[in-house]
């Protein structure tokens, strides 16, 4: 009981830290954790161990991820000192015509493009080298550029290699055939923050901004570097070399999402990265520079994601994880048993935000099927129910690579999240709803 209630407490301190500003992501996901795995510990209701095994454990977790960030991060921020995505910078403004709703409308189609790779870290560092340029040289919020990368990576998550599908597949049995039970409703979760939740934005930076009618001369002049520091860095005589290597590295981390070629994403970027250095910057001493210019970016994001190992594995070795799992099903009430595909899919949101996915699919989901098959409900329904609450998972603190996401448009965690979830909030509905349309899981069975 002590467990549990230590559980929820330490999630709503630490989401009041955060929206409040009391303490910076790195220090909250650090501090709180520990101080109630003190408070488990001396109270004798955690699990065995010792809270440098929780930390350790909960490090490996996310080791993979912070170093591939690091590299990911270097990688790009090469890229972009060189200079490869200043011809689409001025190409997409030449089609936008200083018009924010075009900007807009192509940010969320490219950021659900780019998406299909299922990995958040590689969406968000390709949209944003893509687009910040183009935001701040027609003023724009760089908060909607965030929020429409996120929520298109919300939806094409979905996809079997995205991993919470795949989870839910293995726990529960079910076959490939879940995908077309899902595509309905990510098709139209895409087309409505497509048609839909871009061109609000874009009403929106419409009446703040008005439409520019740039000529072709203008947006030259705009998009012009004349900063001599900048023009020493660029190499516009290895565009081609740099974009095909950059489609390449694509293409391997697509490639092997399907396929599994066995080159994982820290391979293949910390590869890319020696490559570009080497072409772009012979000279030993300039690629120290870059290294050191951008180092600094790369290490803020790093530190964040070994944070939150550190709180996973404090809030997983102790024992809270399990107990809040465990309350999800204490405190249902039999009188819902026949809507348990309803619940499972209510519950899947905070639980997939507050536990990662890990935990929830292989800690919560099992309990919850478990009294599900007695009430009669069949393993594709839950499993497709346990999905909906992605919706919300990206959001999460948990999430690493939402730190370079924030990093990058040097947004406010606890901003970021409102202005995200009023939009995610549509998507669960769409889902929910499309779900139950089709036949694939019912509001109700009787009892």
């Amino acid at each position: 009981m002590l467990l549990t209630v230590l559980s929820y407490a330490m999630i709503v301190i630490f989401m009041f830290v955060i929206m409040k500003k009391k303490m910076s992501p790195f220090t909250a996901l650090v501090l709180i954790p520990l101080v109630f795995a003190f408070i488990a510990m001396f109270s004798g209701v955690a699990k065995k161990g010792s809270i440098g095994d929780f930390v350790l454990e909960g490090i490996k977790t996310t080791s993979n991820t912070g170093i591939m960030l690091l590299f990911a991060i270097l990688y790009f921020s090469i890229m972009l000192d060189a200079g490869l995505f200043d011809p689409i910078t001025r190409k997409m403004i030449h089609i936008a015509k200083g018009d924010p709703m075009k900007v807009l409308v192509a940010t969320a189609v490219v950021a659900a493009a780019v998406s299909l790779n299922g990995d958040g870290t590689t969406t968000t560092l390709i949209c944003c080298s893509a687009f910040i340029p183009i935001y701040k040289k027609l003023d724009m919020k760089l908060m909607n550029l965030a929020v429409l990368i996120i929520l298109q990576n919300t939806i094409m998550n979905l996809l079997p290699w995205g991993g919470p599908t795949a989870r839910a597949m293995s726990v529960l049995n079910v076959g490939a055939e879940i995908l077309a039970y899902l595509a309905p409703g990510m098709i139209i979760a895409l087309l409505y923050v497509i048609v839909i939740v871009a061109p609000s934005m874009g009403r929106k930076e419409r009446a703040r901004l008005g439409i520019k009618e740039l000529s072709d001369e203008e947006i030259d002049e705009m998009t012009i570097i004349t900063d001599e520091e900048t023009l020493a860095i660029r190499r516009p005589k290895m565009w081609a070399f740099n974009a095909f290597l950059t489609v390449l590295l694509i293409g391997l981390l697509v490639t092997d999402s399907f396929v599994g070629l066995g080159l994982p994403p820290l391979f293949l970027f910390l590869t890319g990265t020696v490559i570009a250095l080497i072409v772009n910057y012979p000279v030993l001493k300039d690629q120290s520079s870059r290294i050191g210019a951008n180092g600094g970016d790369a290490v803020q994001v790093v530190i964040l994601v070994f944070a939150a190992g550190v709180f996973m594995g404090l809030f997983q070795g102790t024992g809270m994880a399990d107990a809040l799992a465990q309350s999800f099903t204490k405190i249902i009430p039999n009188q819902l048993a026949g809507f348990w595909g309803l619940v499972i899919a209510l519950i899947s949101a905070p639980g997939t935000f507050f536990i990662s996915n890990d935990g929830f699919y292989f800690g919560v989901l099992p309990v919850l099927a478990e009294a599900g098959r007695s009430y009669g409900f069949t393993d594709m329904q839950m499993a497709l129910a346990s999905l909906m609450g992605q919706a919300f998972h990206l959001l999460s603190p948990l999430v690493a690579f939402i730190y370079l996401l924030l990093r990058l448009t040097g947004l406010d965690m606890g901003q970021w999240q409102k202005e995200s979830a009023k939009w995610a909030l549509g998507i669960f509905v769409i889902f929910i709803v499309t779900i139950i349309l089709t036949g694939h899981m019912p509001i109700y069975i009787k009892q």
